[in-house]
C-alpha cells in the first residue's frame, strides 16, 4: 500500500530522536494532548504510522521510565494501537505535567514543559505525530492539527503564533478543535519546523508545477510549442536542484552555480535571457544555458 503524503510527512519528522529528557517530555505532552484518549482511568493512542509506532515506545521510556501496557504486534497492519492502563503509570504521567490524577481533569499546555525553543518545536512535533495531517499538494493546501481539548487548542494557537509568527486559523469539527493553515507558503513553513523538509519541498515543488501550468494555459493561444518547451526545461531544472539540495550538494556548488540556482527558483517561468540578466554580473544567454545544463548533469551523475 502506497504511503499518503501525511504519512510520508511524518515518517521524515520520525527520523529524529529527541536525545534531552526534557524535549522527549514536550513531544511526549504534545502527542497525549491530541492523542485519541488522554484520561485518568486510560491513556489511548492510534496511529497508522509505522514509523511513528516504532518511535512512540523509545519516547514513553525516555521520558517517564514506563513500557506500554498494550501495543501491537510487529507485524501488525492497519491501525496500530498503544495503551497504559495501569494507575501507578498514569499517575507518574500526569505528574510530570503538573496534574493531578486524583481530581477531574481540565487538559491544558503547562508552560513549563515548552519553555524552551527547543521543547516548544517538540511539543508540535508530537501534536503533529498524534493528531496531525497534510493534504496531498496536487489535491490542495491543507495542515491541520486536531484535539478534543478547548484549552489545548488556544494554547497551542498562542504557541504557533509564538514559533511561526502567524495565527493559525481555528474551527470546530465532531466534538473536536481543528487549527489550520491553508497557505502553501505557511504550510511550508510550518513542516519545515516540524522537521520535514522533503515534504516542504514537495509543497514547493507542486505549487511551482501549477504555476508553470497556469502560465502555459494563459500563453497556449499565442506561442503553444515555444511555451511547452520552456516549461519542460525549467521543470527538469527544477527537478536537478531539488536532487542536489536533498543530497546536500547545493553548498558545495561554486557560487557561479549557486547563482543560478537562486534564480531559476526565484523565477520559475523566466527564459534564459531573462535569468542571464539576474546574475552578478549580468552574463550571455548561451553562458546561462550552460549553467544550468551543468546543474542537470550533476543532479543525473550524483556527483560536483
Amino acid at each position: 500500500m502506497a504511503i499518503s503524503f501525511s504519512g510520508s510527512a511524518k515518517e521524515e519528522i520520525c527520523r529524529y530522536n529527541p536525545t534531552k529528557n526534557c524535549c522527549a517530555l514536550a513531544e511526549c505532552f504534545g502527542i497525549l494532548l491530541f492523542c485519541n484518549s488522554f484520561r485518568t482511568d486510560g491513556i489511548r493512542i492510534i496511529t497508522e504510522s509505522r514509523e511513528f509506532a516504532g518511535l512512540l515506545p523509545k519516547l514513553f521510556k525516555k521520558a517517564f521510565g514506563v513500557a506500554f501496557d498494550a501495543e501491537p504486534e510487529g507485524d501488525s497492519a492497519g491501525k496500530l494501537i498503544f495503551q497504559i492502563t495501569d494507575k501507578d503509570k498514569i499517575h507518574r504521567i500526569m505528574s510530570a505535567y503538573g496534574f493531578d490524577a486524583k481530581d477531574t481533569l481540565s487538559l491544558h499546555i503547562n508552560l513549563p514543559v515548552v519553555e524552551d525553543d527547543c521543547c516548544k518545536a517538540a511539543f508540535l512535533k508530537g501534536a503533529f505525530l498524534a493528531g496531525g495531517s497534510v493534504t496531498d499538494p496536487a489535491k490542495g493546501y491543507h495542515i491541520e492539527l486536531t484535539t478534543t481539548h478547548s484549552s489545548v487548542a488556544r494554547e497551542c494557537n498562542s504557541l504557533m503564533y509564538e514559533v511561526l509568527g502567524v495565527e493559525p486559523k481555528a474551527a470546530s469539527r465532531a466534538g473536536g478543535y481543528v487549527l489550520y493553515f491553508k497557505q502553501s507558503d505557511m504550510i511550508t513553513d510550518c513542516l519545515t519546523y516540524l522537521g520535514a523538509p522533503l515534504a516542504a519541498m514537495g509543497i514547493m515543488e507542486a505549487k511551482l508545477e501549477k504555476e508553470l501550468n497556469n502560465k502555459v494555459n494563459r500563453r497556449c493561444n499565442c506561442d503553444d510549442a515555444n511555451t511547452s518547451k520552456v516549461v519542460e526545461a525549467a521543470q527538469e531544472q527544477l527537478n536537478a536542484i531539488r536532487v542536489l539540495r536533498e543530497r546536500g550538494l547545493f553548498d558545495k556548488l561554486p557560487e557561479k552555480l549557486k547563482q543560478a540556482v537562486m534564480a531559476r527558483e526565484a523565477n520559475p517561468e523566466a527564459s534564459l535571457t531573462e535569468l542571464a540578466a539576474l546574475m552578478e554580473p549580468p552574463i550571455s544567454k548561451p553562458a546561462m544555458n550552460h549553467r544550468l545544463k551543468k546543474l542537470v548533469q550533476m543532479a543525473q551523475e550524483g556527483t560536483l
